[in-house]
């Protein structure tokens, strides 16, 4: 094994600062780009003609992002080493009708999505974000990161049972987070709002994208500042460290063999069925149009995913310690113990045994260490995009990620060093 790299708390540094900025899919494909666009990529549209020019390019599809950079003398059947993540997280969104209240409480009406802890999103402070769609087209993005919402537990007196019992939620009554005093709830409240947040004219939004997020910044904890507690590290945090890692791998230019890829998707956290989800035709088609804007054919295309490896990074479970029998007892992956290789017979995840190859080959010439996790056979087992990119494109797809405590939480664990060992480990899977 190479030398191990020395920790940068700079890397974590600027995970916090993409966490914070990025309270929404929208906002972290932003986010992305800019730190591409600072590293030389450019953006191409989806309706232009491509060319089979060398250097870095991307796509954006709403809350989507593929970045990827042809290096000079790439064939057109030059394989890809693609890292997927995932922007979503789960969370309370707003609904298409949105101002509601009752009792003298203004409030603003939610859907639960995907599978938040419900309880962590009580008595929080509570920002809204997202992107608005407007009358002529176009869209833009508003965040209020100041607390705006509150979604108030019932108190003690009320429910005498609920430290002996477990705390109930009904995700329909007792979820609407309160926003204000009066009753007199008027449709179109909550968008005019937005739209004098954002500097739009009366009546120039026309459909939304919104979302709540804990305006409480990620920050150092324990005594030596050795973990990290923030929103959205599932997956922000494989997305901040696929951007870096492929800005880092572009910086070799010619010496690469391969062409690196960053996928980042939408959705995933409700089964990534949609045009910016993983089991959507995004991947596919920007692979296959890089290989035929250089000149490709079917052939090369298929030559060319034949030899492809995705690294599919999302979070996994660290062991818990007040649960640790919840974990499989021979497998206790710890935090700032380097990224984790998850593994599930049963093609929840798509990891097997050449994958592992690929992954340990990587790390070694990182300097990193890795840890394996499998599920407790008595539990069952989460699944990622990875079984869905291998099966949808005929890739090889390795499930790895970064061992966190909280997952699905409004706020998140994981150790300071781990986002760093995961973002070395990629810059060497990308270099081939």
């Amino acid at each position: 094994m190479s030398e191990p790299p020395r920790f940068d708390r700079g890397h974590t540094d600027d995970l916090m600062s993409f966490l914070a900025a990025s309270p929404t899919p929208y906002h972290a494909v932003a986010n992305a780009a800019e730190r591409l666009e600072k590293a030389g990529f450019r953006q191409v549209a989806e309706t232009d003609a491509w060319d089979g020019t060398t250097g870095g390019k991307y796509v954006l599809r709403g809350g989507a992002i593929v970045a990827w950079y042809v290096p000079e003398g790439a064939a057109a059947h030059t394989p890809f080493r693609i890292v997927g993540a995932h922007t979503d997280s789960p969370n309370l969104r707003v609904k298409p009708r949105p101002d509601s209240g009752a009792h003298g409480w203004r409030q603003v009406a939610v859907e639960i999505y995907g599978g938040p802890l419900l309880n962590s999103w009580l008595d929080r402070d509570l920002g809204l974000a997202g992107r608005l769609s407007l009358r002529d087209g176009s869209t833009a993005l508003v965040n209020v990161d100041r607390p705006l919402l509150r979604v108030p537990q019932l108190a003690i007196h009320l429910d005498r049972s609920v430290n002996a019992d477990g705390l109930k939620l009904d995700k329909q009554r007792h979820t609407q987070p309160v926003w204000g005093l009066g009753d007199d709830v008027r449709d179109g409240d909550l968008i005019a709002f937005l739209e004098e947040t954002a500097g739009l004219p009366s009546g120039a939004v026309t459909g939304w994208d919104l979302m709540v997020h804990s305006v409480e910044p990620p920050a150092y904890l324990g005594r030596e500042r050795e973990l990290v507690a923030g929103p959205r590290m599932d997956n922000l945090l494989s997305v901040h460290a696929g951007t870096a890692a492929l800005a880092a791998a572009a910086g070799r230019g010619s010496e690469l063999s391969c062409i690196p890829v960053l996928a980042a998707f939408d959705h995933e956290e409700n089964g990534s069925q949609s045009d910016t989800g993983a089991d959507g035709p995004l991947l596919g088609g920007v692979l296959e149009r890089s290989v035929f804007a250089r000149g490709g054919s079917y052939e090369d295309r298929a030559r060319a995913f034949a030899g492809t490896v995705c690294l599919s990074s999302d979070t996994g479970h660290a062991v818990h310690p007040n649960y640790a029998e919840r974990h499989d007892p021979t497998h206790h992956p710890r935090v700032d113990g380097g990224p984790l290789l998850k593994v599930n017979v049963n093609n929840r995840y798509a990891t097997d045994g050449s994958g592992r190859a690929v992954f340990a080959a990587a790390c070694e010439k990182a300097g990193v260490p890795f840890q394996s996790f499998v599920s407790n056979n008595a539990m069952p087992c989460g699944t990622t995009i990875g079984p869905i990119t291998a099966a949808r494109h005929g890739i090889r797809t390795v499930d790895i990620g970064v061992a966190i405590l909280s997952m699905h939480s409004a706020r998140e664990l994981c150790g300071a060093k781990d986002p760093f060992l995961l973002a070395n480990a990629l810059v060497a899977f990308l270099e081939g």
